[in-house]
């Protein structure tokens, strides 16, 4: 069987989004690893008692992306375009209030829709996040 391990965002800056993401949301550093040889710094978080992670990718320059594209993707990233993760609650209300009190600032007030109850925020370099209560039809 084959079961997904991690997800990725493209990240501005991988500090700011480790504080968001440990500090604010309260999750837990799975790997922070440098490797000089790539120049690039393996960063994961994720729920604690979840194996699943996020990988806090910053957004690539040379020689991956010129520095055009590399402007345009974290441009893209910013106005939310670079992906959506979901994450599921037992009481969204709860946890509005709580992540609200840590600074997050939502998009919106929970809201009952057809599939549970839902609302959403954006990390500091503007991926989409939306929470979600799932009610049993």
């Amino acid at each position: 069987m084959i079961s997904i391990a991690n997800a990725q965002f493209w990240v501005h800056d991988q500090e700011e989004a480790l504080a968001f993401y440990t500090r604010v949301l309260g999750w837990e550093v799975r790997a922070d690893v440098t490797m000089a040889e790539w120049s690039m710094r393996w960063l994961v978080v994720g729920p604690a008692g979840d194996d699943r992670g996020l990988v806090l990718m910053p957004v690539p320059a040379a020689p991956m992306l010129d520095a055009a594209s590399s402007a345009q993707l974290a441009e893209l990233v910013a106005k939310g375009a670079g992906g959506t993760l979901f994450l599921e609650t037992d009481d969204c209300q709860a946890a509005y209030d709580e992540l609200s009190g840590r600074g997050v600032v939502f998009n919106d007030p929970p809201t009952v829709q057809p599939y549970g109850i839902d609302t959403s925020f954006r990390d500091p370099s503007g991926n989409n996040i939306r929470l979600t209560q799932v009610i049993d039809p």
